[in-house]
This record gives C-alpha cells, structure tokens and sequence, in this order.
C-alpha cells in the first residue's frame, strides 16, 4: 500500500480527488458523525471486509475494529476497494449527496473487564440430543450452529462471536460461559507509526479509576499520532461524575474528545426500545461540564434519530448538540442478509467473498446502509437553525 493510500484511510487528508471533501472532523463539528461498530472482539475478517466497503460508499466517518492486525488490514482493504468504486468512471455506484470520504479507522483499547472483550465458549459435548439450542436461534452473528455435528470444538465461532452475551441465560444447561481478552498499547504503536490507525477508543466504567488512570499514561507517548480519542463508559448512576473525573486527568489534547454514551451495548437490532437510555444517558452529559463531542451508542438504531429529534434537547443544544452516533449490532444484522445471498451465489464456497463481484446485492448493501446513514448526514441541528436565523435577520 501506498503512503498516499495510508494517508487516505487513516483520514490525514483534507481532498480528495473528484470530490468536495467532507472530513470526519467536520462531521463531528457540524453533528453530522456517523461510526460503524464493528466490535472490539469481532474478527469475522470476510464479513469485516464487506461492512467496511458498505459502509464507506454509503458515507461512515469511521470505523471501529478490533485491535488485531488482521482485522485492520482487511478494513484498509474494504476502504481502498470502496474509493476505487466510488471514482471509477466503469462501475456506477449510486451513493447520496454527499462525498465518499476515507473514514477514520478505530481501535479500542479496555482497562479491565468488559462484555466487549469477551467471548463466548462452550463445550458441545455437554448438550443434550434433543437440545432445541436456542442459544443458536438468539446469536445475531450466527457464531452458533443448530446442528451439533457442524459445531465447533468450544462451540463457538470466536472470529464471529462479539461478545453481546444473549446466548449466556438462555442455555438450558447453563454451561456456556466467557473469556476475555485485553487489548494493549504496545501493540497499536508499529500502526500508529504508520498512520494506519486515526483514533483510539477507551472502554472504562464507574470505579476503574486507577486501571484507567494506568492506561492513560501508557499512552501519552503515541497522543500525537492520533486524531480523535473517545472514551467509552456504560451508563450508571454515578457515570457522568466518573466522566467528569476522567476529564481532568484528559487535560488539554490537541486532537478532539469524544463522550460515547453507552445505554444499552450491543442491543440496537432488538428494537426500537433499545435507544432510550443513550438519549437520556446523552442529555445527562450535555447538561453537565463536560467539554468536547457527545456521541450516542449502545441500542442505536434506525428510530434512534427519529427519537432524538423528539426530545426536549433545545435547552442545551444553544450552547452544544448531540454530534453523531455509532450503529454496532443493528448495522451488521442490516447488511448479513445480503452477504447471505452473495455467499450463496459463490461457485467457490473456499474463496473469499468479495461483495463488489455482485453489482446488483453491493448497490442493495449501499440502499440499506444509507437507510442509517443518510439521515444523520442531511440533519439539522439546533446551532445550525440559529446561526441560520441570525444571517437571514442580517440580511
């Protein structure tokens, strides 16, 4: 790969080619960010590859994987692929407005236990014949088989598990358990050195104060080579005191903040219930003193938007707003049908599947990528009506 190919996944450009350039940081600026989760423990490299280029074409600002080399290389390849589409004149690709832009590529790091860094495992011995396994039926990522003969030795694909836990109170036999797994700083700084990664991701929560504190000042020697740092802390009652907490230790970055408010992780594809609590979770926060981004995730989904645009957020959002959203779960089980269909139609079940070898179910990926993305990417925000207001009155 290229320098100026590294430089246009890791986001360190402000043109591209053929297109007005809208980069992630102005998405965030203007309330327009949208990230796809992949999942910290999800390494479904195939799948991983697929999302990506789907969600670039249809307009992401940035992408979160797992810290695996494997993974971040497929998801340079998915973006790569995607802009190569997107500026060729031989293959039409019908995206929305606006342009197709390299996204941010993220990784996260944990300072302790945390579901995001887990998976599941269980010995398939222990079943029962007649196990009706709803433990398969519950799987959004179809890492469980229903027949025992196909399972794998622990139970469990690990590559495709993301650790949402659905699968755990469900068993009958109450066998299947987790494993966890940490990520670390000093495996992220050969692809920081190189500009592979744009921004890191911090999962802490309420009372990892010193865990938190340790991972922090592991990582001031490689701050500079980012663009963004987002923490990511799931709600509790004492939360936004605990973000607050952080805040300090944070200090002045020359590189943006982003608060992911976390209401319900890994549930958006359940229903449209699942958005409630990242909203108040996120009006919590833009009432407080906290300084930098607030972006909503955890049970996000299509009626996330819809609802926002119904609270009651106009008390704060004269002075700050709700700037973007991250789609984990609800926007992988959008598009696996469709990479269902693709695999279907392989001749060669052994080789990789590469989504753009099937024009028509790419551009059907695109539509029901956009169906999440698009919205956000035309809104309105309250700043943008006031200043709007302020230049018609000057007029």
């Amino acid at each position: 790969m290229t320098s100026s190919e590294i430089s246009l996944i890791s986001g360190k450009t402000d043109n591209f080619p053929g297109h007005q350039y809208h980069g992630p940081r102005q998405s965030l600026e203007r309330g327009r960010w949208v990230k796809l989760i992949c999942g910290a423990s999800y390494q479904d490299l195939t799948a991983i590859r697929n999302l990506v280029l789907v969600y670039t074409l249809a307009g992401v600002d940035c992408i979160d994987l797992a810290a695996d080399p494997a993974v971040v290389r497929v998801a340079q390849e998915g973006i790569k692929v995607a802009l190569s589409l997107a500026n060729s004149s031989h293959y039409e690709v019908e995206t929305f407005d606006y342009s197709i832009q390299p996204p941010w590529l993220m990784v996260s790091l944990n300072d302790g236990e945390d579901p995001h860094f887990r998976k599941a495992q269980f010995d398939p011995q222990k079943c029962p014949p007649d196990c009706p396994r709803p433990c398969a039926q519950v799987c959004p990522a179809w890492a469980i088989t229903s027949d025992a003969d196909e399972v794998v030795p622990t139970g469990v694909w690990a590559e495709k598990c993301y650790g949402c836990g659905r699968c755990l109170p469900i068993c009958p036999q109450g066998i299947i358990t987790t494993y966890s797994h940490q990520a670390t700083v000093t495996s992220l700084v050969p692809w920081l050195e190189l500009g592979q990664i744009a921004a890191l991701e911090i999962h802490t929560q309420v009372g990892h104060e010193e865990r938190f504190q340790q991972l922090w000042r592991s990582l001031a020697p490689v701050l500079t080579q980012l663009q963004a740092i987002a923490i990511s802390c799931p709600y509790h009652a004492e939360a936004v005191e605990y973000l607050q907490t952080i805040s300090g230790w944070l200090g002045p970055l020359a590189m943006p903040t982003i608060w992911q408010t976390d209401g319900r992780p890994m549930s958006g594809d359940i229903g449209r219930g699942t958005t409630h609590l990242c909203l108040h979770y996120a009006d919590q926060v833009l009432q407080s003193s906290l300084s930098g981004f607030v972006q909503l995730a955890g049970g996000t989904n299509c009626h996330t938007i819809t609802k926002l645009s119904s609270q009651d957020f106009s008390v704060h959002q004269s002075k700050r707003m709700v700037n973007g959203v991250a789609f984990g779960s609800c926007a992988r089980t959008l598009i696996a049908p469709v990479l269902q269909a693709a695999e279907a139609r392989q001749q060669n079940p052994l080789a990789p599947l590469h989504l753009e070898d099937y024009p028509d179910l790419l551009q059907q990926a695109i539509a029901l990528a956009q169906s999440l993305v698009q919205p956000w990417k035309e809104r309105r925000t309250f700043s943008e009506n006031v200043s709007n207001n302020i230049d018609n009155n000057l007029q």
